[in-house]
């Protein structure tokens, strides 16, 4: 993992998150190693195509976690909503007579929500003190 700061044509940053997706209903799918195993190559396909490093990525039963950096440039929000639309499509794809067992009516995979945070170099209280000493 590189924590050296990139730079664009007006900018200088380093944006990374940690960010979590959660089964539907908290069910157990990642628990079989070929969804598992799916589901990350299908979020480095996605990431690849999008301009998303995947840093760290790893499965629970029911949740996968991944350390990704982006640019300015990129929404948040849709970056994640086309990811898990992605993924969906494509796993309901291959495992669509398992899946449609686990999930009655509609052809979905992960929870609506997910988890996002960012990750900084510096604790709260240096840049704080770096902000409040400005000018001095």
């Amino acid at each position: 993992m590189s924590n050296t700061y990139k730079s664009g044509s007006h900018s200088k940053y380093l944006l990374q998150y940690h960010l979590i997706f959660v089964c539907k209903y908290r069910r157990k799918l990642l628990s079989s190693p070929n969804i598992a195993s799916d589901i990350k190559r299908l979020s480095i396909e996605y990431c690849q195509k999008h301009n998303v490093v995947i840093h760290y990525m790893e499965t629970d039963k029911d949740h996968i976690h991944y350390m990704i950096e982006t640019t300015p440039n990129i929404n948040l929000s849709n970056m994640v909503k086309t990811m898990k639309s992605y993924i969906t499509y494509h796993i309901w794809e291959k495992y669509s007579a398992y899946l449609s067992k686990c999930f009655w009516k509609e052809r979905t995979f992960f929870s609506d929500g997910y988890f996002i945070s960012s990750i900084g170099n510096v604790s709260q209280e240096i840049l704080k003190n770096y902000i409040e000493n400005q000018g001095k």
